[in-house]
């Protein structure tokens, strides 16, 4: 092989492997989703949490927005379970509001009719509501 040629090949392995770097920089740092929001609601007796969250994705091929409820023990075994999933893709930000009717009762409202991905109506004994309001009724509730 030539001089030449050789210096050739080193500039496209060398072009190549900068090329994977930043391939592998891309993917690695749009894996990881921003949470934009989050908010929780003890149960009146303190058995259980109620937690949402807004995480934003990007990234190519994968940019998202979604709206997680969780509900999780406050005592024994603490692992979040998901209740609900709205995908918010076509409808951007909207908002969600979570109340317990009774220790055992759960109701979750939300407005702007995003996609429901996912969503639980009872779970470890608690019974969830599901309920989509308009922009109007949250905002004078507020």
């Amino acid at each position: 092989m030539s001089a030449a040629a050789f210096s050739r090949s080193a500039r496209l392995k060398g072009k190549a492997a900068s090329l994977l770097v930043i391939g592998v920089c891309i993917v690695l740092s749009s894996c990881n989703p921003k949470t934009t929001w989050s908010v929780e609601v003890p149960s009146p007796d303190g058995s259980w949490i109620a937690s949402a969250r807004t995480d934003q994705y990007s990234g190519p091929g994968n940019a998202g927005l979604y709206t997680g409820v969780y509900l999780r023990r406050t005592r024994g075994q603490k692992d979040p379970m998901e209740i609900l999933l709205l995908d918010q893709q076509e409808t951007g930000p909207i908002t969600v509001k979570m109340n317990w009717l009774t220790p055992s009762h759960l109701e979750v409202t939300y407005t702007d009719n995003p996609t429901v991905d996912f969503q639980a109506v009872k779970a470890a004994g608690i019974e969830i509501s599901v309920r989509e309001l308009s922009s109007e009724i949250i905002k004078t509730s507020q």
